[in-house]
């Protein structure tokens, strides 16, 4: 019996689950999977057994090796990662797009969390201001329901997942 085989019937844990729905919601904040797949790998992730059964729900989700940047992308946020990170989303609501983009340039050289999360709150507020130009500022009135999804952002961030504002241009890569 080879030993990998043996290595893979083995029995995994409720942290072992958790990791996995973790790295599914990550997926899923980067666009990668549907509501719909999202929903159903991470209950195959819940029920699964064996480490291959959580094998198989993250298997088409393993990273590009040998591409720049992916040890950074694979490690954790630090506590200051995370408070900066949520900084981002709630600097936006006083300074507009300026807040995230400084910290996008400053501090997401230093960590990919926080430039991930800079840039999101940076293309929300692009958004918002293109919107309110082509609506003569009718479309002001968004800014109200934003200072809402910043602070849902920034907690988010502070607990180190990612999150990502629905219906936003993603003009800032």
């Amino acid at each position: 019996m080879d030993s990998s085989d043996a290595v893979g019937r083995l029995r995994v844990s409720d942290a072992e689950r958790d990791a996995v729905v973790r790295r599914l919601q990550d997926a899923y904040a980067e666009g990668r999977l549907d509501h719909d797949e999202f929903d159903m790998r991470a209950h195959l992730a819940m029920t699964a057994k064996t480490r291959d059964d959580l094998a198989a729900v993250t298997r088409d989700l393993e990273p590009v090796r040998g591409r720049a940047g992916s040890a950074l992308e694979l490690a954790e946020p630090t506590g200051e990662d995370r408070m900066l990170a949520a900084v981002a989303h709630a600097v936006a609501v006083p300074t507009l797009f300026v807040g995230p983009l400084v910290l996008m340039l400053v501090s997401g050289k230093r960590s990919e969390y926080i430039r991930r999360q800079a840039m999101e709150a940076l293309n929300l507020q692009v958004t918002l201001l293109l919107i309110t130009i082509v609506t003569f500022g009718v479309g002001g009135a968004l800014y109200a329901v934003t200072w809402i999804l910043s602070a849902i952002a920034a907690a988010f961030a502070l607990a180190g997942r990612g999150f990502r504002y629905p219906w936003i241009l993603r003009l800032v890569k």
